[in-house]
């Protein structure tokens, strides 16, 4: 079965409560060491999150992070938190997502000067793929937004240290734009949780709003009014792509149970002399074992799996993610869906079809749910 849960760290309250309100049902989940957590779904999704703070610096973010992926068993750990941006290209209270991460402290003093030794780890491919479509689509931002002011994402390398980075003209702010002069944002956590990340095995995902420009405006008033944005924003990012990886994960796994219950047929060899050609599957012994295609789709099949659906929307409403009105309507279009398919006439495919037709449009704000719904509807048309 896959992995239903995500972590998702921060190092300061102001980045956990914009998190947090991304959560429906959240339940302190205390670590017998007394780290606590908040364990909650992320709205209108099968998404469970475990939210932890760490507090600012590399060294407990890698702590926590160890703790957490060492007692969830996480799908994959994201650190979400605001950044400065090293260039003014990056617009403030735009998101960046790390795709590798530099420890910049590291290095060696020598006599002409201090030069670069820093580690650096990658974003996972899987998980950078799925960051580069969620931008793509564009719609993870809040609803409340215009599309014109809508946040946009950027990717590249953020470097992790561990002091404040808040001058343009100091030798050490001169020093690390010379050496990463292609890292987009900088901060003081991602180095930790990448490293335990590594050491775990565990994909990790550094999303970063972008909240001043590490150029001595971090106390000004004009920064805490960017902060509260740039969190929002990467909570928004954070907490869609949480939602977008577990939803990739049932799908794999759905197709690879229904690969797994594919019928096995068995063809005795009974020629001495014989060439048998085989399309798919082995040969033991006397016999050849061939994979038989999928069962037919019918009644049998996409019944429970209606039900199932039933369930899922029973969930979204007792969320919020679905008003009374709407959530009566679809268990309506479901009614007719299922009857159909039970009478079994020939008009069932073309009922069944256009009520769960009818259905997507009710939910088609619900994208995890629509996706469920496509290979029902194909199911449906091929009743026979």
């Amino acid at each position: 079965m896959p992995k239903d849960l995500v972590v998702i760290l921060t190092a300061l309250n102001l980045e956990y409560e914009a998190v947090h309100r991304k959560l429906t049902s959240p339940r302190v989940h205390r670590h017998e060491r007394g780290t606590r957590f908040e364990v909650g779904t992320v709205r209108g999704t099968s998404c469970r999150v475990a939210l932890g703070l760490t507090s600012k610096g590399n060294h407990p973010a890698a702590v926590l992070a160890e703790r957490a992926i060492q007692h969830f068993s996480p799908a994959a750990v994201m650190f979400a938190g605001v950044a400065g941006a090293l260039w003014d290209s990056t617009p403030l209270g735009d998101v960046v997502m790390a795709t590798h991460v530099y420890a910049y402290h590291g290095g060696t003093s020598e006599d002409d000067g201090l030069k670069a030794r820093p580690r650096a780890w990658e974003t996972g491919h899987g998980i950078s793929q799925l960051g580069f479509h969620l931008a793509r689509v564009n719609g993870w931002a809040d609803d409340a937004l215009d599309e014109k002011d809508a946040p946009q994402v950027h990717f590249g390398a953020i470097a992790a240290g561990e002091v404040v980075q808040n001058s343009r003209i100091s030798a050490e702010a001169a020093w690390i734009r010379h050496h990463y002069n292609d890292a987009l944002a900088i901060e003081m956590e991602a180095a930790g949780v990448a490293q335990a990340g590594h050491l775990n095995g565990s994909p990790v995902a550094v999303i970063r709003g972008i909240s001043d420009r590490a150029d001595g405006t971090k106390s000004s008033s004009d920064d805490r009014n960017w902060q509260p944005r740039a969190a929002a924003n990467a909570a928004a990012f954070a907490t869609r792509l949480a939602a977008e990886l577990i939803e990739e994960q049932e799908q794999v796994a759905m197709s690879q149970d229904g690969k797994a219950n594919r019928s096995t047929g068995n063809v005795s060899n009974t020629a001495n002399s014989s060439t048998v050609g085989i399309m798919a599957g082995s040969v033991s012994g006397s016999n050849v074992h061939t994979n038989a295609g999928p069962k037919a789709s019918g009644p049998a099949d996409l019944i429970p799996e209606l039900d199932r659906f039933r369930e899922q929307l029973k969930r979204h409403h007792a969320e919020g993610a679905l008003d009374e009105d709407i959530y009566s309507a679809a268990q309506a279009e479901l009614d007719v869906a299922s009857r159909a398919a039970k009478e079994n006439t020939p008009q069932s495919p073309k009922e069944a079809t256009l009520a769960l037709k009818r259905l997507r449009g009710l939910i088609a704000d619900l994208p995890l749910l629509t996706a469920r719904l496509a290979p029902l509807i194909v199911t449906a048309g091929e009743l026979p």
